[in-house]
């Protein structure tokens, strides 16, 4: 794969504003940089961010209290390439300008690129952090390179946990970071990690990776519609398909299909890569039931692909009402764990107010009352659509320097938004 031919000090914006989590919070509260990070953050999110930051400052940390560690999951932390000062480091997820030039493919393993962990994406995270600090809780949000296989990040994670000491811990993790924390607390010397929370962590997989690898993900044609030089299934076959990470969150064989067997994946389209299917799979038959540490909250009421089929034309997957929009919610709340329930999307579990409090609740007591611990849905409603109708959609192109500003905050806010498919009940008699 060849290179990009953007020269290595090209410096954009998102370049300069990938400041800490630490200096972001000082400057909301400082009012200092205000007209930029109304500009990144949007302007109701500003004013919320600093209100937020303010309530932080005042409280105290109660020494009583463990230390939280929030994750991110895939695509939470911003990736790139480390510069000499002064020159900024160089953000290329998520950086817009350079995807547009076609500076993704960096991110691929095969490029070889020496791409880092450049802090969590604030704009998801930092609402939360924000939420336990003003409620006594110390806070280090841990970012880390989710392309990697998962034990990879995992082994990482768990020697910054053991570099931490023996003082109380605690983990807050969304998505795949919940992964990531079910397989670190696994490894010798995170004993003293008192109580792990998953918001929306895909246990028992997930079928976003699956589109993701097969380029009919909402994100993969929502990030190819900035690329000039990629369509969304060049984008997985070239890029996403080298990431050990979605493989590693494929749902477990069910139905007659086993999507670790590349023979049951479709011929035509983007195909996945055989060892890293063995790897998936490998690492899905080693990965501990959790433990009693663990509290799950699962978004639910949101249309999400809960199941899906092998077709002529690819495959061909099935939407419903019992998840958040990415992950089902049996596989956020599988069997036999704590779990609670929330009519919240994926991508807004950091941000909610109401999860915010549950959590704070679940990591003082272990239980919470502001969400329901169960949930049942008689809802029979569907729709289905296959990947060649997926791929028809979302193909246009956008040129980033023309949108307005409120049309760029739309476009990166809603990134993972599905197609507005409607939900039917199926005639009887038939699936």
């Amino acid at each position: 794969m060849s290179r990009s031919s953007v020269p290595a000090d090209h410096i954009t914006p998102y370049d300069r504003f990938c400041w800490s989590d630490v200096d972001v919070e000082r400057m909301l509260v400082s009012g200092t940089q205000q007209q930029a990070l109304a500009a990144y953050f949007g302007e109701g999110e500003y004013r919320v961010l600093v209100r937020l930051a303010r309530a932080a400052q005042r409280a105290r940390t109660d020494e009583s209290l463990p230390h939280v560690f929030l994750i991110p999951g895939i695509l939470g932390s911003q990736l790139g390439q480390r510069r000499r000062a002064p020159l900024p480091d160089d953000v290329l997820w998520l950086d817009p300008l350079d995807i547009q030039s076609g500076r993704l493919t960096l991110l691929s393993p095969d490029c070889g690129a020496p791409v880092v962990p450049l802090g969590t994406m604030l704009y998801s995270h930092l609402r939360l952090k924000l939420h336990l600090r003003a409620r006594g809780f110390a806070v280090t949000l841990y970012d880390y390179d989710w392309r990697l296989d998962i034990t990879v990040s995992a082994a990482a994670f768990a020697e910054r946990l053991r570099a931490h000491g023996s003082g109380r811990a605690a983990i807050v993790a969304h998505s795949m970071g919940g992964l990531v924390s079910r397989a670190a607390l696994a490894l010798p010397g995170t004993a003293h990690v008192e109580r792990a929370v998953l918001l929306g962590t895909p246990n028992l997989g997930a079928f976003a990776p699956l589109q993701a690898l097969r380029g009919s993900y909402s994100v993969v044609r929502n990030i190819a519609r900035l690329d000039r030089r990629h369509t969304a299934e060049e984008l997985a076959a070239q890029i996403f398909s080298g990431f050990p990470s979605l493989y590693q969150m494929l749902p477990a064989p069910r139905d007659g299909l086993d999507l670790f067997d590349r023979s049951q994946w479709p011929r035509f389209g983007p195909a996945p890569r055989r060892g890293l299917l063995e790897l998936a799979r490998r690492f899905r038959a080693s990965l501990l039931p959790p433990d009693g540490r663990f509290t799950t909250i699962a978004g639910v009421g949101q249309k999400t692909v809960t199941a899906a089929s092998r077709r002529r034309d690819g495959f061909l997957y099935t939407i419903t009402r019992s998840g958040d929009g990415t992950v089902p919610a049996a596989s956020a709340a599988p069997p036999g764990a704590h779990s609670y329930y929330t009519p919240v999307a994926h991508s807004e579990l950091t941000r909610d107010s109401r999860v915010a409090a549950a959590v704070v609740d679940l990591l003082r007591t272990g239980v919470t009352r502001r969400l329901p611990d169960r949930w049942v849905t008689r809802s029979r409603a569907q729709a289905r659509i296959s990947d060649r109708r997926l791929y028809a959609l979302r193909t246009d192109k956008l040129d980033w320097a023309r949108m307005s500003a409120a049309d760029r905050q739309a476009f990166l806010e809603n990134l993972n938004e599905p197609p507005s498919l409607p939900l039917r009940v199926p005639r009887s008699g038939k699936r």
